[in-house]
Order: C-alpha cells, then sequence, then structure tokens
C-alpha cells in the first residue's frame, strides 16, 4: 500500500485504522471513533495540520498522561448566558463538543452564550465548532491559545513567545451551507511544518524564522533526534506571525482571552500544563432579527461579494470555506494522498499504542 511518493487510501478505511488505534490506548471505542472522524475530516476539508498526522502525538501524550481518556467537563460558574467549564485535560473531541452543545442549547435558551472552556486537550480543527453551531442556526465566534506552547514569534523577533492561537467565525444561511473562517495567527499551522517535514507540500518561504533569519525550512522549528520524533520544542527557530504586527497582536489577544482569561493558562512564562483554552459565543440571530432581514442580507451580500471580477478567470472568487468544501469534495472521491512519511508514523502510532501487527497488516 506504500510507497515513497505517497499512500492513497479512503476515508473510511483511514478512519477505521485510527479508531482501532486509539481503542488500544486508555480511550473508549465511542471516544476512539470521536477522534478518527475529527482528525479524517480535517484531512478531508485540506486542513493537513490538523488531521492523521496527530495521531502519533495524541498517543505519546495519552500515554504520558499529557491528556486524559474519556473525561467530563466540570461546570465551574454557571450563569444564565455565561459558563466556564474545565476540561479536565481530557481528549479535545470528547470535552470540547460537550462544551459546545452547553453553549448551543444556552444560545437557544436565551439568545447568547458565552462559554469559556479551560484546561481541555487538543481541540482539533476549531472551524468544526463553528460549523457545528452553524447547522443550528447560530453565529459562533471562538478564540484558542495553547498553554505552554512556545512556537510563534511576535513581529520583529525571533524568540518564540506564542502559540499558534487560531480563530475561527460561522455565519449560518438559509439558502446555502454556511460561511466559516479558521484560522491560525501564524503564517502556517505548526501541523503544516509538520506535513512539510513528513515530506508533504512546502510552508512558504517566509513561514519560519530560524537562526540564519527568515526561511521556508521546516527543520529549524524541531529538534530531530533519530529513531525519536520531531520535538517541537527544541527547534533554533520559530514560526512567524501572519499579517505582521496585525497577526502578531491577534495571538496576543488569544494568549489574555482564551488562556490567562479562562484559566487554562498562557504560552509563558512559567512552568503551565500543556492544554488548549477556548472563549466561545454563541448568538441566536433571530433574536436581533427584527425586521426579519438577517438572511436576505447575508444572501444579497454574498451574492455580490461572489460576484466580484476574478483576477484569474480560472481562479473565481470564493467565501471563507468554499476551498475546504471543493477539497471535501475531491478527497472523499479520490481518496485522501498521505505522504509515505506520514503514513509511516500512523503505523509506528499503532505498535506504540499496542496494536497487534497482525491487525495493523489489515490495513498496510
Amino acid at each position: 500500500m506504500t510507497s515513497d511518493a505517497a499512500v492513497v487510501v479512503r476515508a473510511e478505511r483511514l478512519t477505521a485504522f485510527v479508531t482501532e488505534i486509539f481503542t488500544h490506548t486508555q480511550c473508549s471505542r465511542e471516544e476512539s471513533q470521536r477522534i478518527a472522524h475529527n482528525l479524517v475530516e480535517a484531512n478531508l476539508t485540506g486542513h493537513d495540520s490538523h488531521g492523521v498526522i496527530r495521531t502519533g502525538r495524541y498517543v505519546d501524550w495519552l500515554r504520558s498522561g499529557v491528556q486524559l481518556a474519556d473525561q467530563t467537563i466540570t461546570v465551574l460558574v454557571d450563569q444564565p448566558t455565561l459558563m466556564l467549564v474545565d476540561g479536565q485535560y481530557g481528549m479535545g473531541q470528547t470535552v470540547g463538543p460537550q462544551a459546545a452543545q452547553l453553549g448551543i442549547d444556552r444560545a437557544h435558551q436565551h439568545g447568547l452564550a458565552i462559554v469559556a472552556l479551560r484546561k481541555a486537550g487538543h481541540l482539533g480543527r476549531i472551524g468544526a465548532f463553528a460549523e457545528r453551531a452553524a447547522a443550528e442556526g447560530l453565529v459562533s465566534m471562538h478564540i484558542v491559545n495553547v498553554a505552554s506552547s512556545q512556537l510563534v514569534a511576535p513581529f520583529g523577533s525571533k524568540d518564540r513567545r506564542m502559540g499558534t492561537n487560531p480563530y475561527a467565525f460561522g455565519v449560518p444561511r438559509a439558502d446555502g451551507p454556511p460561511v466559516v473562517h479558521d484560522f491560525a495567527t501564524s503564517i502556517v499551522a505548526e501541523g503544516k511544518t509538520m506535513v512539510a517535514l513528513h515530506g508533504g507540500p512546502a510552508v512558504p518561504d517566509n513561514a519560519l524564522v530560524g537562526p540564519g533569519g527568515i526561511t521556508g525550512d521546516p527543520s529549524v522549528l524541531y529538534e530531530i533526534v533519530p529513531g525519536q520524533r520531531p520535538n517541537s520544542n527544541g527547534g533554533p527557530g520559530a514560526l512567524r506571525a501572519m499579517g505582521e504586527h496585525k497577526g502578531s497582536g491577534l495571538s496576543v489577544m488569544c494568549e489574555l482571552l482564551a488562556g490567562a482569561l479562562t484559566g487554562t493558562g498562557t504560552a509563558g512564562p512559567g512552568d503551565i500544563r500543556f492544554a488548549n483554552g477556548m472563549l466561545s459565543v454563541y448568538i441566536d440571530p433571530k433574536r436581533l432579527d427584527i425586521d426579519n432581514s438577517f438572511a436576505t442580507t447575508v444572501t444579497d451580500y454574498i451574492d455580490w461579494f461572489l460576484d466580484a471580477s476574478a483576477l484569474d478567470p480560472l481562479d473565481p472568487v470564493r467565501l471563507p470555506g468554499d476551498v475546504e468544501r471543493e477539497r471535501w469534495a475531491d478527497r472523499t472521491a479520490n481518496g485522501l494522498h498521505l505522504p509515505a512519511d506520514l503514513w509511516d508514523s500512523i503505523v509506528n502510532a499503532a505498535t506504540a499504542a499496542g496494536m497487534p501487527e497482525t491487525r495493523i497488516d489489515v490495513y498496510r
């Protein structure tokens, strides 16, 4: 099944493999399925940085106790429209949806909900939460940080002071798929440098800064020791913030709002346990739509927006989320093309999790 160039695998088969890997950790089968679906869906949308490349790292974190299996959120502050919930360092694919459902339910009840999620495991693709809310007819905004994660240099520096710190926004539409904008505040997410390191698409030539200055070499982010997983905490370089000073400032706000305000902790300083913090806002647009004009205004604006003349006639103007849907259709139909090194890392994760070789061979 493998080759020097790539492994082509159907999403269903890959989901089954990743599910089985996590059933050999402390995770229940239900949680294993959630993790696998979340990771594979990230690959289907083209967010490979949050896809199955995370499998080995998740297995390592479960084995070391960085993340814990099958946790349930604890509600620490419970007001009608304002909640603080603790993820108990549980897998993000479990505690993240629990917190999101709480926000969705309260927004339906009160028109507005703000949910501060603290101390969650890695939450995966944040746009999935915006999609979930939009499917319920809600507008949502999500701000995330990664406590103890020092990967990104502030504008004008080469020293690590921030995580990749994503934002996601979602707006439902009455006559089409939701508008979902999901982005890291670094030029590329850390996972994309890992994908590039494993033989995937190259990152932009200004995405990192190393000892020699601005570069596109992903290896400057990692301490690379033969026989060990590349360590993103040990490299001599850093990721760069997107949009120069503007992206750097957005990332700082993630540290303050998703990290400090939720009680998760920031990128530093000090000895802080790895976790995601997420501040989410859910709004029921019907509560504000006193003129009954929201859906029509959204449609009219989107039609006008998409009617803008394209610089390249073969590359039309798109809305946020359109590219992800195009990739989903293509990759669902034609399979996922995984770099051979990435496939090997998934197989290695299966071995590390204790999956029998006879079962691994089923998926080779």
